[in-house]
């Protein structure tokens, strides 16, 4: 039986970052960015007002405050203004937030260090150079690397992009990944099962934790437990994806056959994992350009855990995540567990948080069977117990590894 680790470090090992692509900004949130960006331009572009008020010398107000200073306002500049204007001693125009500067003002006073009047104000309090103004250059000077190479594309880096005129920015894509549902018993949502069938549960759940992983996702859906078939199906997907996820393709009847139609495509390795639950799984490299392809079980509830394990983490590596683990904490047992002995067990259960003390507690969901997809759905994290360890006790201490959070 092969341990967890060995298992993962096998998939990590397969990992491949699509090449990068440009793409609009506007497009790029969520992704990594595969340039150094440099500026063109300096940001601010010009000297502005950094609040509503009047442009002066400093100079002509540094008595404000002992004695009235009196300045005519000679204009108005407005944000967006392109008309130059020259500032002469002893005057001062009206600004907004975000006007350029007129020539050899140094300083805004803001609206409420005077009278507000627009003929001749009077000004109040004195300011120093360089006040309430937004100097050329403050925020990026032309030359500086405005979004480095892999750093994560949020909001403020679209909102840097805009700023510094990038319309478009080369980005690592999200890898693509192929779900499949293997399984005669299996019809889709729009139709009545007949006896002995059931929905096909896991194309659309488990195409949904590759979406939440990050992934750009092809749900197939099902496929008939026919060699043939499969083979024709996977061999196509090969080329339109950087990962494959095939569930039912292990245990049962057919499993010996779905791994013998696989193998013509590369090799294909179905095992015992030392975990539960979803022990049973198989991990290959398939077509031309190996493609990392996992076969999952055909029970929901494992499925999802196996490729919370195995899959998730190589589709975050494949990003270039410098972490593609799940965060790891320490928590209180609320109810005791049980476990396999020599696996490591991954247990559904809701993170709670004690609000008198700060300190992390859990609690086990749908112990009695891996069958159990209602429990998962409830679940906000995952309980890790480790091969030795068959029971836990209330209150003991144990590890969880955090699930998607829930709005």
């Amino acid at each position: 039986m092969r341990s967890v680790d060995e298992q993962l470090g096998r998939a990590l090992a397969a990992a491949v970052r699509p090449a990068p692509v440009r793409v609009a900004i506007a497009e790029a949130q969520g992704l990594l960015c595969a340039e150094d960006v440099v500026a063109e331009r300096a940001l601010p572009g010009f000297d502005q007002a950094a609040v509503d008020g009047y442009a002066v010398r400093s100079v002509d107000v540094q008595l404000a405050g002992t004695e009235p200073v009196r300045l005519p306002v000679v204009g108005e500049i407005t944000a967006g203004s392109r008309q130059p204007r020259r500032l002469q001693p002893g005057q001062t125009v009206r600004v907004v937030t975000g006007a350029p500067l007129p020539t050899l003002a140094d300083a805004v006073v803001p609206v409420g260090y005077t009278d507000g009047h627009h003929a001749r104000v009077t000004v109040q309090q004195p300011v120093p150079s360089a006040a309430f103004v937004r100097r050329t250059g403050e925020d990026v000077q032309t030359g500086d690397v405005a979004v480095r190479r892999g750093a994560p594309i949020g909001p403020a880096q679209v909102g840097l992009l805009a700023a510094v005129g990038r319309a478009k920015v080369l980005v690592y894509p999200r890898p693509r990944v192929s779900v499949i549902a293997v399984g005669d018993e299996l019809v889709d949502t729009d139709r009545t099962p007949g006896q002995g069938q059931v929905y096909d549960v896991n194309s659309y759940a488990l195409a949904a934790a590759a979406r939440d992983a990050g992934a750009e996702v092809h749900r197939v859906g099902i496929v008939p437990a026919d060699t043939h078939r499969l083979r024709e199906v996977v061999e196509s997907r090969l080329l339109l994806s950087e990962i494959v996820v095939i569930a039912g393709g292990v245990g049962g009847s057919m499993s010996d056959e779905i791994a013998a139609a696989l193998s013509e495509l590369g090799d294909v390795d179905t095992t015992r994992v030392a975990m539960h639950p979803g022990s049973v799984q198989g991990f290959g490299r398939l077509g031309a350009d190996a493609v990392p392809t996992f076969l999952l079980p055909g029970n929901p509830m494992s499925a999802l855990v196996v490729f919370e394990v195995m899959v998730r983490p190589l589709i975050r590596a494949a990003q270039g995540k410098r972490n593609p683990q799940r965060r790891v904490i320490a928590a209180r047992l609320l109810s005791p567990v049980s476990s396999t002995k020599g696996r490591r067990g991954f247990l559904r259960a809701q993170l709670l948080r004690d609000e008198t003390n700060g300190e992390y507690l859990v609690q086990p969901l749908g112990m009695s069977g891996s069958h159990l997809l209602a429990s998962l759905a409830e679940a906000n994290c995952l309980i890790l117990v480790n091969e030795e360890t068959t029971d836990v006790a209330v209150g003991d201490e144990v590890l969880v590894s955090f699930l998607a959070q829930r709005g």
